[in-house]
């Protein structure tokens, strides 16, 4: 088969991670041709929205390396921009299953941290309630993904990246020398030494008898916008949604985590996290407990027993906002085993996938890794990240 164009790389699926290892190969001068099943923006997977937190509370020393990069590589791709994607708003932990020390850590890594008692927390915070000491960083904060990724895509473009939306994949091919790579659309072949697949939860279809993948739970998740209540308004206004920098400063992200095996309630079903989202009310939602779904065949409608919980969280946790006054949000969450991220590389494919309901914020250091693949085929994974984990 006669390809139609070669490139030295193609790229499958154009959200967070696709689109930033496409901006880190075409500033390396590399030709790069990415393929989206979708629109260039659309809500049929993980990255759409106008918030998700940049959390950087956590306690592998790996992963706060990381997360310490993508902060670099956001305002990184915000100067190239002129778009502002990143708002360090803050971020508290707390809840039976906060670390102890966890400001050492973070203080180690670089990150300023302090903890308060619960009382101090109250004063500062008015619209979450606590019961256990707090982390707070003013180092995490919120990103907003719908003009992230737009702004890596141009980004890209600028170095000469091609992008081809609306276009499903219907073959892949590896030639017999596992040298090259040919993806075929409904109108065209084309060809690459390597390819790189960051198709989120369809990661499995797309690289079946290719690439031996660990088990990727795909789950409808429903996070959901909660009004603000005087208690999360600065100017006491209940219809306030939060758009002016007063209101902003109540509301840092938060986690509030449960204690290991913590069964305590019958419908507590997990860690809870948040932020406000400017213009839409305060975000919360439970963490990885949504419905096992098909991709393909989604309802975008909340599980009502989950949904119920949440109000209730809300009704109970978080004063500053309205239980009642909502508006359900459906994403997909792609899961392994062990909740960490897949990026390794077997022959001329390179695998992005399974970031488990907690990559976003690493976007652009997780579009670094895979690029580093794609133009070194020796280059080693991380071991937290490597396939061989899962003995593949």
């Amino acid at each position: 088969m006669t390809a139609d164009a070669s490139y030295d790389h193609i790229i499958i699926g154009g959200g967070a991670m696709g689109s930033a290892t496409a901006w880190q190969l075409a500033r390396a001068g590399r030709s790069v041709l990415l393929i989206e099943r979708f629109a260039q923006l659309h809500a049929h997977g993980a990255s759409h929205g106008a918030s998700r937190n940049f959390n950087i509370a956590y306690t592998e020393p790996d992963y706060l390396d990381l997360v310490a990069e993508a902060g670099y590589l956001w305002r990184a791709l915000e100067a190239e921009t002129d778009t502002r994607v990143l708002d360090l708003v803050g971020l508290v932990n707390h809840g039976a299953g906060e670390s102890e020390h966890h400001d050492e850590l973070l203080h180690q890594h670089g990150f300023s941290a302090t903890t308060l008692t619960p009382h101090e927390a109250q004063e500062r915070w008015p619209g979450i309630r606590f019961d256990t000491r707090v982390t707070y960083t003013p180092d995490g904060g919120r990103l907003n993904p719908d003009r992230a990724i737009p702004a890596l895509q141009a980004a890209a473009v600028r170095h000469d990246a091609e992008f081809r939306y609306d276009t499903a994949v219907r073959a892949i091919e590896v030639a017999a020398d596992g040298q090259t790579v040919r993806v075929s659309t409904d109108d065209a072949t084309y060809s690459a030494p390597s390819l790189v697949v960051t198709a989120g939860a369809w990661a499995h279809p797309l690289l079946d008898g290719l690439v031996a993948l660990p088990p990727l739970r795909v789950t409808q998740e429903q996070p959901a916008h909660f009004a603000l209540t005087t208690a999360g308004a600065a100017d006491g206004a209940a219809a306030l949604v939060g758009v002016d920098e007063a209101t902003q400063t109540l509301w840092p992200g938060f986690n509030h985590l449960a204690a290991s095996g913590d069964h305590r309630t019958d419908w507590w079903y997990s860690d809870v996290y948040g932020m406000l989202t400017p213009g839409e009310g305060v975000k919360a939602g439970w963490h990885g407990t949504g419905p096992v779904v098909d991709p393909d065949h989604r309802s975008y409608q909340p599980e009502p027993r989950q949904l119920a919980a949440l109000q209730r969280y809300v009704r109970e946790w978080l004063p500053g906002a309205d239980p009642d006054r909502l508006v359900p949000v459906s994403c997909t969450y792609t899961t392994t085993p062990d909740e960490d991220f897949v990026v390794d590389r077997r022959g001329p494919i390179v695998v992005g996938a399974g970031f488990s309901g907690h990559g976003f914020k690493f976007t652009p250091a997780v579009g670094r890794m895979l690029a580093d693949h794609a133009l070194n085929a020796d280059a080693r994974p991380m071991p937290r990240f490597a396939l061989s984990r899962f003995g593949l």
